[in-house]
């Protein structure tokens, strides 16, 4: 069983900030996967279902982002997981919006949700990283993440939280490549053609020359016309 955890900050206030593309990514599975209705639990939002015959819970903490850890503690000791089954989706500033990346273990780049995690579980769990690209100032940064996504930004959002949702078994079943990929087909779509040029119809025969059917004399006789 996978626990598959979106970070954000709780309430309508936030509810479109780009902090919490993790809680908009599971709200879109979610619904698309049939899970059961959220409840309260762990200090956080709970949602359980399958894919297939993979058993997942989708957990939204409700801590606030910077004490994520505490909620995602307190459900792996309740379903007795280890940070292995543990995937978390969060935004991720260093890269471009619209980019997915997997990884497992490493630092927490100073993401707040991801320090806390550190702290509460160490940093063996896979990780989701949603690009929301980077305001280009360090100092920018609070303000930038806590700000809503602008309209323009709705398309590739919405291609974003749709492909992790079609590619979410995948996370499940614990197959990153997959999950990048089914992804990669939502975000960008192969092209409706095969990229191979049509075939060329074959050109016509040249005509041939019809026989010459004059007489010695008469080809004679126009050399000096």
């Amino acid at each position: 069983m996978k626990l598959i955890v979106g970070l954000g900050n709780p309430g309508a206030k936030y509810a479109k900030n780009r902090h919490n593309i993790g809680f908009m990514a599971l709200d879109r599975i979610a619904a698309d996967h049939g899970f059961g209705p959220w409840k309260g639990k762990h200090q956080g939002s709970l949602s359980e279902g399958r894919f297939g015959s993979d058993r997942a819970v989708l957990l939204k903490p409700e801590t606030f982002m910077n004490n994520s850890g505490q909620s995602v503690q307190a459900a792996m000791r309740f379903y007795k997981l280890e940070p292995a089954d543990v995937v978390v989706l969060h935004d991720e500033i260093d890269l471009a919006p619209g980019k997915v990346k997997h990884k497992v273990g490493g630092g927490h780049a100073g993401h707040n949700g991801l320090r806390s995690l550190h702290a509460h579980i160490g940093p063996e769990y896979a990780r989701v990283r949603l690009g929301v690209g980077h305001p280009g100032h360090k100092d920018a940064v609070p303000g930038y993440v806590l700000r809503d996504f602008p309209k323009a930004e709705e398309a590739w959002l919405d291609d974003v939280l749709r492909g992790v949702s079609d590619a979410a078994p995948h996370l499940a079943g614990g197959d990153a490549a997959k999950f990048l990929n089914a992804v990669a087909l939502r975000v960008n779509p192969p092209r409706s053609g095969t990229g191979q040029k049509a075939p060329q119809t074959p050109a016509a025969p040249a005509p041939e020359p019809e026989p010459d059917t004059r007489s010695p004399l008469q080809r004679l006789m126009e050399k000096f016309r």
